[in-house]
């Protein structure tokens, strides 16, 4: 049946402490790029990004098992087969090739079609939400999801501008090769997947999350050591690290597992909706930090999110 009636997946859990989850995601996801700015010297990142992944993964997994043996030790007798873990090898690799392909496809496009196209992730996650999990979705919601994805575009062209920088947005020159377009294409698809898998396996299988994310992290710190080690350069692992790294480290694996939640207890909807409110985190770090001045994109994309929020959640 079509799922025309508001929004409420996530809503049968304590609401405060479920609004707490989103807000501090939201927060999270927002503040991930001014973050990674702070970390700059001399206007480059100093530390190796695919280290940073791996503590971010052995972050998670560590997190994992504390939550396990503190909060699940009761359920630590569960039966448990190859066929729980197995599944989740494959999330994890899915999400591995993502990390990757998004380092590569920069060669092919510039830094702000790659922000632009990027959010086609967002029609390629809903969608395979709705064939994968038969999560048929009425006009309305439909509506919703393609103004998200027009917020998301209206930011990026320019909902942020450097007032020292004589260049407009509305000027700006976006340049793909072919060969981008058709990786930005498979990345949108590959993001959509790896989501929508993992909602699958969290929400079929009888298992506490904090054991099926002991799993999947698992997987994410080996296959991500195998990269960091398969593409190292001379740079130490640690090298260039500061306390915003660390920073950026904990709060990743923090929204992780927050994320693990949404998906379980909720969907992959609702994170598609945390991430382009962040927009509003972004924007307010870079007016307070860097000295960006909002611009008309900006608050026609805070148009198209408020629209989205009403259209899938609010109307009955």
């Amino acid at each position: 049946a079509c799922r025309c009636g508001a929004g409420k997946e996530g809503w049968g859990r304590p609401r405060g402490l479920w609004g707490l989850m989103l807000l501090l995601s939201v927060a999270v996801y927002g503040s991930h790029a001014p973050l990674l700015t702070l970390c700059k010297v001399d206007g480059t990142i100093p530390f190796s990004s695919s280290s940073v992944v791996v503590l971010v993964e052995l972050t998670k997994l560590v997190l994992s098992l504390f939550f396990l043996l503190t909060w699940d030790r009761q359920l630590l007798g569960v039966a448990v087969s190859w066929h729980h873990v197995v599944p989740f090898a494959l999330s994890a690799l899915l999400y591995a090739a993502n990390n990757n392909l998004v380092v590569h496809m920069q060669l092919f496009m510039d830094p702000s079609t790659y922000q632009v196209l990027s959010n086609l992730k967002i029609v390629s996650t809903a969608l395979l939400y709705s064939l994968f999990l038969r999560q048929r979705l009425c006009m309305r919601k439909w509506l919703a999801l393609f103004l998200l994805m027009a917020a998301g575009v209206s930011y990026s062209l320019g909902g942020l501008q450097d007032p020292q920088d004589s260049s407009s947005p509305s000027r700006m020159q976006l340049h793909i090769t072919l060969v981008g377009l058709l990786l930005i294409l498979v990345y949108c698809l590959i993001s959509g997947l790896s989501a929508v898998y993992t909602e699958a396996i969290l929400k079929t299988q009888a298992l506490p999350l904090s054991l099926q994310n002991l799993f999947l992290y698992f997987f994410g710190v080996l296959l991500n050591l195998i990269g960091h080690f398969w593409s190292s350069t001379e740079r130490g692992f640690l090298e260039g690290f500061s306390s915003w790294v660390l920073v950026i480290v904990v709060s990743q694996a923090l929204n992780g597992l927050i994320m693990s939640v949404v998906m379980k207890h909720s969907s992959n909807i609702t994170r598609l909706f945390v991430i382009s409110c962040s927009i509003l985190v972004n924007a307010v770090l870079s007016v307070m930090l860097f000295n960006l001045q909002l611009t008309l994109l900006f608050f026609v994309a805070v148009l198209c999110i408020g629209l989205a929020v009403h259209l899938y959640y609010g109307v009955t």
